[in-house]
């Protein structure tokens, strides 16, 4: 893997984590403000407003983070760079997952009254087109083993992201689904090791 692809790679996690660190510093504050007026009726739904419009912005980028790796398996499947079908599969199969916890996330974000973050280019935009909207470094992908590099380098910042953001939400049912999401994710990573002959489970802890 080259330098810029490390990077591209990293970029979504970081500022995955980023954003949820912004929130969990207002979420203090919003704390701390309800904490100020808890006899105040009209102060506790203020307080409830801003703990749903928390858990709606986590969502939401964690949504943004599903439609990167299901553009990315996308680009990845269309690039012909993936020879052994079996591969081609298992690609496919993944990318069928990250549409379905988009899905899920998406009906979550509603459910909070809140609007779900739209896809920045559709599945069926030219390949070139969907790489450039994702940042997806694509004229550095050229080989199997390059695309899934890639890949997996995706799935291990979107399971260490889930795991950092899991105990920020104030919901329990959101934080499971969270923790769900997490789990597949890294899954996902193992398997994609395992394929390029790498150790699948390398360390104890994410």
């Amino acid at each position: 893997m080259s330098t810029e692809n490390d990077r591209l790679i990293e970029l979504p996690r970081r500022n995955f984590l980023r954003t949820t660190a912004v929130l969990s510093v207002g979420a203090a504050a919003a704390g701390i403000l309800a904490g100020c007026t808890n006899a105040n009726a009209s102060g506790s739904m203020a307080a409830t407003g801003m703990s749903e419009n928390k858990n709606a912005a986590l969502l939401n980028v964690a949504l943004g983070l599903e439609y990167q790796a299901i553009a990315a398996y996308q680009v990845g499947a269309e690039s012909g760079l993936i020879k052994d079908k079996k591969v081609l599969d298992l690609a496919l199969q993944f990318q069928g997952q990250h549409k379905q916890h988009a899905a899920a996330l998406k009906k979550l974000v509603t459910e909070l009254n809140a609007t779900p973050v739209a896809q920045k280019a559709p599945l069926s935009a030219p390949i070139g087109k969907l790489a450039a909207a994702y940042g997806i470094p694509a004229g550095n992908l050229h080989s199997q083993a390059d695309v899934l590099h890639y890949a997996a380098g995706l799935e291990e910042g979107a399971a260490k992201a889930y795991l950092s953001t899991v105990p920020k939400f104030t919901m329990p049912d959101l934080a499971h689904a969270a923790a769900s999401i997490e789990g597949d994710e890294a899954m996902h990573w193992a398997v994609l090791r395992g394929a390029l002959g790498l150790n699948p489970v390398p360390v104890a802890f994410i």
